[in-house]
């Protein structure tokens, strides 16, 4: 069997998705996957054993690009069924276009006739609790439509593959002490400040790694280096990382890690499948629908009456579930 699997558009929606390459891998060892993702996710798709080739995708964030989908569908032959994975109209495009004849899905957005089973999303039961996780979601499309009711998720953790020829380049030119336990520290989350712990406490907290003898790396893209700054800034052993990395540069760095404090956003995601320590902070969501993948997790939450209420920004202005985690409770699940 032949799959193209059109992948999601979010660092840790994609890591999530490794749980599905490998479930059909397991279904058939025979069987050949090949992913069609923005052209940002290829780097960390080829650290997937799993994955065949890596596709980028010809569109961007608002655009349907119809004309460039059309081409790029008739490139692609020898698939026997697709598997879409976003839920948007365009993302059903190619493998329609491409012909190919099992064509599964979610329905929404007046999708389905693009589909050869469009299937209605619902929430799955794990015992007594109806939930509805992510990576539950990608492995029922993975499923038959027979089994796809009843299917129960034995859900594989994420493994990416790790580049020590690369890791000790990255390290080198950072300068960074090989020698000197690490613990990283990720101060970002693309989907709102609700999910952030204050960057005052992401500061203390380095403060007192360095103290007990960690360097610290703070980590990120572009967008939090000035966040990364407030926490380094004029701090000895703190190292501000942002922006200086690239995605497969992460996976390494999060190997070597002693630990790895994240809230709940992609690069969380990312160290699980790195095999690194994680300890994961969350506000508004909830580690019942999108927790880390690993074994290795240690979560911390402050229980409040409004939380979760998977809200962007706190609709009434306290972040109350995010202050009320003090700095002495994440350095102790940094022990």
């Amino acid at each position: 069997m032949k799959y193209l699997v059109v992948g999601p558009s979010w660092v840790g929606d994609m890591v999530m998705a490794q749980a599905l390459f490998m479930s059909l891998k397991q279904q058939d060892l025979q069987a050949e996957v090949d992913v069609l993702a923005p052209g940002w996710s290829l780097p960390i798709i080829a650290r997937m054993p799993e994955v065949n080739t890596g596709i980028a995708a010809p569109w961007k964030s608002g655009e349907l690009a119809l004309k460039a989908q059309w081409r790029l569908a008739r490139t692609l032959k020898g698939y026997d069924k697709a598997i879409v994975l976003p839920r948007s109209f365009k993302s059903s495009l190619i493998p329609f276009f491409a012909g190919i004849p099992e064509r599964v899905g979610f329905s929404g957005e007046g999708r389905s006739i693009l589909l050869t089973d469009a299937r209605r999303r619902h929430p799955t039961r794990d015992g007594s609790t109806i939930t509805d996780k992510t990576v539950w979601r990608y492995m029922g499309l993975g499923a038959s439509k027979a089994d796809y009711e009843t299917y129960r998720f034995d859900v594989p953790q994420p493994s990416l593959t790790i580049d020590k020829a690369n890791l000790n380049d990255v390290m080198g030119k950072l300068g960074l002490d090989p020698e000197r336990p690490a613990i990283a520290i990720c101060p970002g989350a693309e989907f709102g400040p609700a999910k952030q712990w204050p960057l005052e406490n992401h500061r203390a907290l380095a403060e007192k790694l360095v103290q007990q003898g960690f360097q610290v790396w703070v980590m990120g893209g572009p967008k939090d280096m000035e966040p990364g700054e407030q926490i380094a800034n004029g701090q000895e052993g703190v190292f501000n990382l942002c922006g200086k990395t690239r995605l497969e540069d992460t996976v390494d760095l999060f190997s070597h890690c002693r630990k790895v404090v994240s809230h709940d956003s992609g690069l969380m995601h990312v160290a699980a499948a790195s095999g690194a320590d994680v300890v994961a902070i969350y506000g508004s969501t909830s580690p019942d629908f999108t927790p880390p993948l690993t074994d290795k997790a240690t979560i911390v939450r402050h229980p409040v009456e409004c939380s979760p209420c998977f809200e962007r920004t706190c609709r009434f202005g306290h972040y109350n579930c995010l202050t009320g985690i003090s700095v002495q409770r994440v350095l102790e699940a940094c022990q």
